[in-house]
């Protein structure tokens, strides 16, 4: 099982930079790096909710499921 984090597309298509989600999302740029190349074990649904808000977007947008 692999799960694929697209949020890298999604800030594309939104033209937002990571310090900026960041700041909108309520944590550190490094935490953010992290879920956004996909080394994050785990997210907190409190902060996938705010990706979403702050994005517009659906969890679906950022989280792919990938059968290996």
């Amino acid at each position: 099982m692999k799960i694929i984090v697209k949020l890298d597309e999604v800030m594309v298509k939104r033209k937002i930079r990571l310090n900026e989600l960041a700041a909108r999302v309520g944590i550190t740029e490094a935490n953010l790096s992290i879920l956004k190349t996909g080394k994050a074990k785990a997210i907190r649904f409190s902060t996938l909710e705010a990706l979403c808000e702050a994005l517009q977007c659906q969890p679906g947008d950022l989280l792919e499921y990938q059968h290996e």
